[in-house]
């Protein structure tokens, strides 16, 4: 169809174009792309499984749709993704507010601009992108900003009495009309409010000061919410809730591939930062291990959740603690160590809501709590557990290790130190080098295990780990058990 010769309703009416609503808009669409093995969400990733089936089933049954999940679980995605759904393009009368279909008008003006002009009455064509209506629920929306309200300029710039019903300016929800519209965080819209939309999902009418309207909106609904809500700032009206036919319950990754997968596609790294830097694929797995961490920790409510967006912004974080440390060094190109994820902190603290426990323990401390818990975790996948070893056993792998430390050595893992000076100081650990090279692995792996060795035997409590303010020292920990008893003792 060429649009750009469809310029009035006679044109139109030439052609195979027919009316239909949103829904069964989106539900024939649908059935197309699921016909043709088109993916649908593509930038959705984990749900193949679980929510997106979930979704298609909702929206072939011409549902409104309300996403439940916690924080960061891809809901206002998940909406926004719905537009490909829609056609291309749609027509409505030309000048019109709320999108009227020239052949079903529902609006005064729309009616009375068809009756006076018939087929010479103008249209234009409506893209899908803007087709989509998106409000964010806070305590202050109002009546008038959702449904509408009189219009006192209106009014008296056409010399109308109030009692006419041009004076009045419609809301968001009526402008919506053969739109999808979103209301996301539905919980925390005033209770008076979510009365207000009964109607409107299940019959269509509107009413604005008195003006009882029965127009017959064409909206397809989706609301988001956060279980959280239901406790903490309000609750979704049940008479609301039984209206709303399909709720939807999302979920985090479950896998770490996923989990990653999700990061790397959402995190914002410059090209400059990809061609200097390099992040070993262990690394990245570490990485995502801290966000699984906080989801199990006692420290964080269960109820908050931890957004995936703790994640990217951690590897953003990442990328510029070793570009950071290059440009300190004078360096052109480095590789991400785990003394790095010291810089991701900042990432973590403010994407947690902690419990009492968790307040006590200071933000601080229970970020390095799950980097603590995603490095034994790594560090066991590689490696025996060295507090399940026989305590009379000969060959025990890190028996020159321990014997490194117990010889009163230290070892400091500087934050900024040079490649040159960390490999250095790494090398000085007896027993690491023959220990991690016995495995077969790579050099690039080498680097990383060794490190990884250092660090995973402090999460268990074989080499003893302080925090300096500029990186960690590595030390025996019955010397240091032995210093604090002659300090206090003697």
């Amino acid at each position: 169809m060429n649009l750009e010769k469809i310029k009035t309703l006679g044109d139109l009416k030439k052609t195979a174009y027919k009316p239909q609503s949103i829904k069964s808009e989106i539900r024939e669409n649908l059935r197309k792309k699921l016909q043709a093995k088109e993916p649908l969400f593509k930038e959705v990733i984990g749900y193949d499984e679980t929510v997106i089936p979930d979704v298609e089933r909702a929206l072939l049954s011409r549902h409104n749709i309300l996403f439940l999940g916690l924080r960061g679980q891809a809901k206002t995605r998940m909406a926004r993704l719905m537009v490909d759904i829609l056609d291309e393009y749609i027509p409505y009368i030309s000048g019109n507010e709320l999108n009227d279909d020239p052949l079903e008008p529902i609006t005064k003006h729309g009616q009375d601009l068809v009756n006076e002009l018939g087929d010479k009455t103008p249209i234009s064509w409506l893209h899908r992108s803007e087709r989509y209506v998106e409000k964010l629920a806070t305590p202050d929306v109002s009546i008038a900003d959702l449904i509408g309200d009189v219009d006192p300029i209106k009014a008296a710039s056409l010399k109308l009495p109030y009692s006419d019903p041009r004076v009045l300016h419609f809301g968001l929800i009526p402008r919506s009309h053969r739109c999808i519209f979103v209301i996301n965080e539905l919980p925390d819209l005033q209770a008076r409010i979510q009365v207000a939309l009964f109607n409107i999902l299940q019959e269509g009418d509107i009413q604005i000061r008195g003006f009882k309207m029965a127009l017959p909106l064409d909206i397809q609904f989706v609301f988001t919410a956060n279980p959280e809500d239901y406790t903490n700032r309000g609750s979704i009206i049940t008479p609301l809730k039984d209206r709303i036919e399909s709720q939807i319950l999302t979920h985090y990754p479950e896998e770490l591939e996923e989990s990653k997968a999700i990061t790397a596609q959402e995190a914002k790294i410059t090209e400059e930062q990809k061609s200097t830097i390099k992040i070993h694929p262990w690394m990245l797995d570490l990485l995502e291990l801290v966000s699984f961490e906080a989801r199990i920790s006692d420290f964080v409510d269960e109820k908050s959740g931890v957004s995936a967006r703790l994640s990217i912004s951690a590897l953003e974080n990442l990328y510029s603690t070793v570009e950071r440390r290059m440009l300190i060094n004078g360096e052109n190109s480095s590789t991400a160590r785990i003394t790095d994820l010291w810089g991701i902190i900042p990432a973590i603290t403010g994407k947690v809501e902690l419990v009492y426990e968790g307040e006590q323990e200071g933000p601080h401390q229970v970020a390095l709590s799950f980097i603590g818990g995603a490095v034994k975790n790594m560090f066991l996948r590689f490696f025996v557990n060295p507090n399940k070893l026989k305590k009379s056993a000969e060959n025990d792998p890190y028996g020159v290790i321990k014997a490194f430390f117990a010889g009163g050595n230290e070892v400091e893992l500087l934050n900024d130190a040079s490649d040159k000076d960390f490999k250095e100081t790494l090398n000085q650990v007896a027993g690491l080098e023959t220990l991690v090279a016995d495995m077969g692995a790579s050099k690039a792996d080498v680097e990383f295990l060794k490190e990884l060795m250092i660090y995973g035997l402090s999460e268990l409590e074989v080499v003893n780990k302080d925090f300096l303010g500029t990186g960690s020292s590595f030390s025996d920990p019955l010397a240091d058990m032995w210093d604090d008893l002659t300090s206090d003792d003697i």
